[in-house]
């Protein structure tokens, strides 16, 4: 499969992630990315910038070293009803919204809750693709999710980062999600979610569990910019006017 997306990256912005939007480009280019994703953290996180970083992101170029740069957020799930640590005035300046849940940022609850607000979030008009479900802190019915996913045409990531030999427990819920996805056929993205430029474009371990799982190249939107751009900009149509 060649590769040539990456939407989920962060910059020294993040507070706990160490590159620049510059070198992670710059990395990205050497690995042959050719659209990537700027996803720093929203506001809720801490560490993440202000509200004001995500307003000011227009002035930022449209390439850099070759790569084209989708400027956006990594929106943080808040409550049971899925809602979003940005408001929607900010929301929809963005190139890309990637939607997730972190442990400090919302408060965690039963499985049917946890699934709850993670398919309230799928919902959203604004949410472009949903991020890092097999992570264990919050139990979810991740089935359900998967099928969700393909009834609202949603991409569900497979977190390179949450299949590192840093982070615990969570091959398990990754590769049982990832049959599920290839069972309903449901949209794939995959993200480094890197806070380095080392790690920008290293999709090796979700490679794998995409193989592994018998996920259909044609569901995975990373090997295409067009296929990419073309989904972000179908998802802009169907927003409500504000």
């Amino acid at each position: 499969m060649d590769i040539k997306v990456d939407l989920h990256t962060h910059t020294v912005s993040s507070g706990h992630a160490y590159s620049t939007l510059s070198e992670n480009a710059l990395a990205a280019a050497r690995k042959g990315i050719e659209l990537l994703g700027m996803t720093d953290h929203a506001p809720s996180m801490p560490g993440a910038p202000h509200r004001y970083h995500f307003g000011n992101l227009a002035i930022l170029p449209e390439e850099l070293n070759g790569v084209r740069i989708l400027p956006g957020v990594e929106a943080n799930i808040t409550n049971y009803e899925g809602e979003l640590d940005l408001p929607i005035e900010y929301l929809s300046r963005m190139k890309i919204v990637l939607v997730g849940l972190h442990e400090i940022c919302y408060p965690g609850g039963t499985t049917e809750q946890n699934t709850k607000a993670y398919i309230k979030a799928m919902e959203n008009p604004y949410t472009d693709m949903m991020v890092h479900p097999g992570r264990p802190y919050f139990e979810m019915d991740l089935e359900l999710i998967a099928h969700m996913s393909a009834q609202l045409n949603i991409p569900v990531e497979i977190n390179n980062s949450s299949l590192s030999k840093e982070k615990k427990g969570a091959w398990e819920n990754c590769r049982l999600i990832a049959r599920y996805m290839a069972h309903y056929k449901s949209p794939v993205i995959l993200g480094s979610d890197a806070h380095f430029w080392d790690r920008v474009g290293d999709l090796s371990h979700s490679l794998e569990l995409v193989h592994e799982a018998g996920i259909s190249e044609h569901q995975v939107l990373n090997t295409s910019p067009a296929r990419v751009l073309e989904y972000l900009a179908t998802r802009r149509k169907n927003r409500p006017i504000l």
